[in-house]
């Protein structure tokens, strides 16, 4: 099918969600093309993520002006709504989200022609932060017992803060190894729980 080179594990997710919402909402998308036509004319510019949803919002308002047809204020409607649920996270980087709505266009025709198999569990991504934390969590299978390399990046009393691969961070108490920690030490750590999401929940220092 089509090639995943130029998004992440999470864009491709978030590309594939657009697109299903959009195709089981039966909108038209040759009126995505114009918003990412849109995008793409703005890409460069200052605040070009935060113009594109007030440009999604705009065309919402003014559908019956603008718009052929009900039809295509409903188009609006529902772009805008996918937009806003799936893309708010990357707002400064519309390079990415043009990339990412490039992909969604290109898979409403693949579902168009295929028909939408299932329900597809989309990804909500309300931050960059949280994105990025994702991306982690989607590019590694962690595991009870994994030993990974942290940064200590605060210590308060018995309790240690680690950053783990760059990004997520954890305090947890460490009554017999605070004392001999100090911020920005590289230390190996353990995890010790997972969460449901597949995240880590807790770690414990072991060198």
């Amino acid at each position: 099918m089509l090639g995943t080179q130029d998004l992440t594990e999470l864009q491709w997710q978030i590309a594939h969600a657009i697109a299903h919402t959009l195709v089981k909402a039966d909108t038209d998308v040759n009126e995505l093309g114009k918003a990412i036509a849109y995008l793409r004319a703005y890409v460069n510019r200052e605040n070009a993520g935060a113009r594109f949803f007030d440009y999604l919002k705009t065309l919402v308002k003014n559908g019956r002006q603008i718009g052929h047809s009900k039809r295509t204020t409903d188009y609006y409607e529902n772009i805008e709504s996918a937009c806003s649920q799936y893309l708010k996270a990357y707002q400064d980087d519309a390079a990415t989200m043009l990339q990412i709505l490039g992909w969604a266009s290109r898979l409403m025709r693949y579902y168009k022609d295929a028909g939408c198999i299932g329900e597809i569990t989309a990804p909500t991504v309300e931050s960059v932060r949280q994105a990025e934390i994702a991306e982690v969590i989607s590019a590694h299978n962690f595991a009870v017992g994994q030993i990974l390399e942290a940064t200590v990046t605060a210590v308060k009393g018995n309790k240690v803060t680690y950053e783990i691969l760059g990004t997520i961070k954890l305090t947890e108490k460490e009554p017999k190894k605070a004392q001999s920690l100090s911020e920005g030490q590289k230390v190996k750590v353990e995890i010790l729980d997972l969460k449901e999401d597949g995240s880590i929940k807790k770690v414990k220092c072991v060198g």
